[in-house]
């Protein structure tokens, strides 16, 4: 073992008077000593050599020895990287670049925005699920099987088992609220929904809805028309006109769409607006009465209303955004146009 002991001093005053001018130098040390059949690894397999009861203390010494020898290339390593980032003209006392800071994709701030707008109108945030029964998004809501209107809204529907699809709207959010809760209810459901429909510039075979009820004795259509006066004017400012239009939807009645002047044009008359200086941004209506009734809500002591709006069509309007494709392209070149937007 003394032989072995004095080995290892040999080779601490070797490893002291190496010197390592580039990078080339430091390799050829790292090879001689700490490499797979360098010095270091020789010295460990010298422990077979040692009485066991010296091999504690031997190891001690083997694992110093280590230490030292793999300090003395890590000194090496460091001032070539020094030396090599000084040739190129770098300076690495500077601070490093900024990392930049991502923002909230535009849908998910208008969603928010929306949200909030309701919330202080005392309206409750509900979810539920994107794969969703029949009886939930259709049948619940005053579509039963043969209903035509079912064709107004292409759905995918899961092969394994035709009773479920991806929900088309969130209504069958609605549903599920109604189906726990008793009146009063106030809510709104943001989610995703799916269509089976082409993919363009105003289309999308998934997109965002948020929709809203409010059921209660006593509530009437106009309680409807001031709700949604107020979220216009929250949203898109004062000077904003609104109109209402009659419509069709099933699972309400009376029912209307609801139109605001274009914010692109200014009314004047433009693409997005077809040029009638008016956009539809949500459809509305009092609750039929057989949907209460499906859900054994008393549709002659309760009324209520309920309306649904596309994210992307408010998000459009908001941002003047002209292809709703770049909501899913995550194109970093439009996201980072939202950085900062409230």
């Amino acid at each position: 073992m003394e032989q072995l002991l004095q080995r290892i001093q040999e080779l601490k005053q070797e490893i002291s008077g190496f010197e390592a001018t580039d990078a080339a130098a430091a390799e050829n040390f790292r090879i001689k000593y700490l490499g797979t059949k360098g010095v270091v690894k020789a010295m460990m397999g010298e422990m077979k050599n040692v009485p066991a009861e010296q091999r504690k203390e031997f190891g001690l010494v083997l694992n110093d020895f280590k230490q030292f020898a793999e300090a003395r290339y890590e000194s090496f390593a460091q001032r070539n990287g020094t030396q090599k980032a000084a040739s190129a003209g770098i300076d690495l006392s500077l601070p490093g670049d900024a990392i930049p800071v991502g923002s909230r994709h535009p849908l998910s701030l208008v969603r928010n925005q929306v949200v909030s707008i309701f919330k202080r109108l005392g309206f409750a945030v509900a979810e539920g699920p994107e794969i969703e029964d029949d009886w939930h998004n259709f049948g619940a809501m005053n579509l039963p099987e043969d209903h035509p209107a079912r064709d107004m809204q292409d759905t995918f529907y899961i092969n394994q088992n035709p009773s479920w699809l991806l929900r088309t709207h969130t209504s069958s959010v609605q549903a599920r609220v109604m189906e726990k809760q008793k009146p009063p209810i106030r809510v709104i459901c943001p989610g995703r929904v799916y269509r089976n429909e082409t993919v363009s510039a105003r289309a999308h075979c998934f997109f965002h809805q948020v929709e809203g009820l409010y059921v209660d004795e006593n509530v009437s259509f106009a309680d409807l028309k001031q709700t949604l006066y107020f979220f216009v004017q929250e949203m898109f400012g004062k000077e904003v006109k609104v109109r209402f239009r009659p419509s069709y939807f099933p699972f309400t009645e009376p029912s209307a769409e609801m139109d605001i002047s274009c914010l692109i044009c200014g009314g004047d008359g433009c693409t997005v607006c077809k040029h009638t200086g008016w956009v539809e941004i949500l459809g509305s209506g009092m609750v039929h009465p057989k949907v209460l009734d499906n859900f054994g809500i008393d549709s002659n002591k309760y009324t209520g209303f309920a309306f649904g709006m596309g994210v992307e069509r408010i998000t459009q309007l908001k941002y003047q955004v002209n292809d709703l494709r770049l909501y899913s392209q995550n194109d970093i070149r439009f996201l980072k146009q939202f950085t900062g937007a409230v």
